[in-house]
């Protein structure tokens, strides 16, 4: 490269389509490369503060060599400025005010200045370089491509995609996969980045899609989009589930990934390295899909709870195994195919929790209401589990419950309401000694008991309540998933998040927003009294 710049002409064009070609990068870039690093060249020549242009033909090759001049009435500057005498020698033309151009003899470049000039063109042609491999790969984000491994560096395996590289970062691998130098591998594209040192292309072969794509490749019925991947989770390496949807009532889902003699399957199986495959049909009912996921095992019945967000799985004495799986692994894979928390129980734990419930719940009625065991027994049976639900439904509604008459209804609502009343008045109390003051008491859609809650968090003024986000005030608690192992029926749950302070209650999102708002609202009644008293400070 050094020799291009004192080269003839036709040697000039000829590495400029050379390195254009070579490179796969457009021929305008590189005579730009070329006349960027004459006119540094020429300025090392003729002095830096000239204002030197340089133009290479890019049909004939010849080269222009100029600098730019103003014309003014007096000079100041020598390198950039010259009188109208002068500019008129130039220029016959030219008057106070133009820029004009003044030709310059081409130079001869000594060995430094050559090599000065060869770096600019790399720099330049390596800048163009990696803007052409990041436009090529930025819009293929998401397809699977084939590459040769490189290198692997620090647990990382580096692949040589043709024209650019990708990077299979360790915890995107597929567990106890051998990666080897000079083997071919195929990897999903997860992520193209920009990057001062040139596109970083990210690469897995454990992300779900991954899976989801070869499967896209396998069977012609994915590609075509009759049957849709709905959902899929993986334990690379191990084992993964797939949820299948047909849009043609002719096809079976799960028969067509499966292929002939598990021919279609098995294909995507030995790409990923022997992992199990567990194919579902999808369903937009949760308790069906979650009995689906749960495959092999048998589900007696699916109990789900949209409020806490958790879906109560009941099963066979002699299924809760199957329905754990190993180290937790199908509940845990069928947890993230359904995307909710699922709790595994025996029939017997069921059994077990619901009369703890039901006793509970006769306790308190029992308590509460001043009444005898049989009522408060019959009144959980029926269905009621809080005062509330007493106190606010319709007279008709529970004077017809058999055994049940308006006068008794009447009496129940009304000891129900005073037993409210009382728990009012009791956290009421207890808010006033925990220090939050009677001005949240104000905020619709608080209650006293939401009201000890946020003292015993430390929030006790409109301030603490104002400066706190609608998340973290009403973001529900996320249940985790328990856990069994297969060698007792002990649970392993991981801590809970704590979500918002008053996750508990089930506050809505505008709720919240509204709670938040009127808190906020003394500060922006303050604002006019604060102008008025600045106004009248500078008046004085």
């Amino acid at each position: 490269m050094a020799s291009a710049i004192s080269a003839n002409r036709a040697e000039l064009l000829a590495i400029a389509t050379s390195v254009a070609t070579e490179k796969m990068i457009d021929k305008a870039i590189v005579i730009e490369a070329m006349e960027e690093a004459i006119q540094k060249s020429a300025r090392n020549r003729y002095g830096a503060e000239n204002d030197i242009r340089a133009k290479l033909d890019p049909r004939t090759g010849d080269l222009r060599l100029w600098r730019v001049v103003e014309v003014v009435e007096e000079v100041e500057d020598y390198f950039k400025q010259v009188d109208l005498k002068a500019a008129q020698k130039l220029d016959a033309n030219a008057k106070l005010g133009d820029f004009i151009v003044d030709p310059l003899p081409p130079v001869d470049l000594g060995r430094i200045d050559a090599q000065s000039a060869k770096q600019v063109i790399f720099q330049k042609v390596r800048d163009a370089e990696r803007e052409r491999q990041y436009e090529e790969f930025k819009d293929r984000q998401g397809e699977i491509i084939t590459g040769v491994i490189k290198s692997v560096e620090f647990g990382h395996v580096i692949v040589n995609l043709g024209r650019a590289e990708g990077v299979i970062r360790r915890d995107q691998q597929i567990p106890r996969e051998a990666a080897r130098v000079g083997e071919r591998v195929r990897a999903w594209i997860m992520k193209v980045e920009r990057q001062n040192r040139g596109p970083q292309i990210f690469l897995s072969r454990a992300h779900p899609e991954f899976m989801k794509k070869l499967f896209a490749q396998e069977v012609p019925e994915i590609y075509d989009g009759v049957i849709e991947i709905k959902a899929a989770a993986r334990d690379p390496g191990s084992r993964a589930k797939i949820g299948v949807i047909s849009r043609d009532s002719s096809i079976d889902p799960v028969g067509a990934c499966v292929g002939m003699k598990g021919s279609r399957v098995q294909a995507v199986v030995q790409e990923l390295q022997g992992e199990k495959i567990d194919i579902i049909p999808w369903s937009e009912d949760t308790a069906t899909f979650v009995v689906n996921a749960l495959q092999p095992a048998t589900v007696s019945r699916v109990v789900i709870d949209e409020e806490e967000s958790r879906i109560e799985v009941v099963v066979p004495d002699d299924q809760l195994s199957l329905a754990i799986g190993r180290r937790g692994q199908n509940v845990r894979l069928a947890s993230q195919l359904t995307a909710s928390a699922i709790d595994i129980m025996t029939e017997a734990e069921a059994s077990e929790k619901r009369q703890k419930e039901f006793a509970e719940r006769s306790k308190m009625f029992e308590e509460e209401l001043d009444v005898d065991e049989t009522l408060s027994q019959l009144l959980v049976a029926e269905g009621f589990s809080e005062l509330e639900e007493v106190a606010y439904i319709e007279m008709a509604e529970l004077a017809g419950i058999e055994g049940f008459d308006e006068e008794l209804a009447e009496e129940l609502q009304s000891r129900a309401t005073e037993a409210l009343e009382r728990r009012e008045e009791a956290n009421r109390e207890t808010r006033r000694a925990l220090g939050v003051e009677d001005a949240l008491a104000e905020i619709p859609h608080l209650t006293e008991a939401m009201l000890v809650t946020l003292g015993k968090a430390g929030i006790k003024t409109l301030d603490d309540l104002a400066d706190l986000a609608t998340d973290e005030l009403i973001a529900k608690k996320r249940q985790e998933q328990r856990r069994r192992d297969n060698s007792a029926p002990r649970r392993d749950a991981r801590p809970e998040d704590k979500g918002g302070v008053l996750g508990e209650y089930g506050l809505s999102e505008d709720q919240g927003n509204e709670i938040i708002m009127a808190a906020r609202a003394h500060w922006f009644e303050d604002e006019p009294a604060n102008e008025e008293a600045a106004d009248a400070d500078s008046s004085q």
